[in-house]
């Protein structure tokens, strides 16, 4: 089993996100998942955690992801003991941020980092995430099939919004894939 943590600020689509994962590798890519998030009564802006769980097999697991594969920051500032609080060994943390990956060492871990707050301006003319964060996650780890991702995009957010979320997944996705040598 594949485990996702999302780490967000409410309004960003950490949740959102969780979900299209969860729907690109069950509908179009033959697998199990489950998304589901963990907030109470925050407010926009405040720290929220999302996860996505993939697998072969049927998921029971219902419980909040304890040590995840996959560590996916949407915002920086969230970077510090939440996020490298349950990796398991040779996890790698996706990190949305204009610094280098060195700029937040994690021993044992692979940090990837890609300014996903310009891309996002650049493209959909506001700094909303989570999309190609999607699309960062994908690149560094080959956890769903680009297309696929795609096609959850035209199934779960509103018509008006899809192929620019969809450029910019594959944007970022680009992005990332060079800067990592791929």
């Amino acid at each position: 089993m594949q485990e996702i943590r999302w780490h967000g600020r409410g309004g960003q689509g950490a949740f959102t996100v969780a979900r299209l994962l969860g729907q690109a590798v069950s509908l179009y890519e033959d697998k199990y998942a489950m998304a589901f998030p963990s907030f109470g009564p925050e407010r926009r802006g405040a720290p929220v955690l999302s996860f996505t769980r993939i697998d072969e097999d049927v998921i029971r697991d219902r419980s909040d992801v304890v040590e995840c594969d996959y560590a996916v920051v949407l915002d920086e500032t969230l970077f510090g003991p939440a996020v490298k609080k349950g990796l398991k060994e040779n996890a790698t943390v996706v990190i949305n941020s204009v610094k280098d990956a060195d700029a937040f060492p994690i021993e044992g871990c692979t940090v990837v980092t890609v300014d996903a707050t310009s891309l996002a301006l650049k493209v959909l003319g506001r700094a909303i995430t989570n999309v190609p964060m999607l699309g960062a996650l994908i690149a560094a780890s080959g956890i769903a099939d680009l297309e696929s991702a795609c096609k959850a995009i035209d199934t779960q957010l509103s018509e008006r919004v899809r192929e620019k979320n969809k450029e910019l997944l594959k944007l970022t996705c680009d992005a990332v894939k060079e800067r990592m040598g791929k």
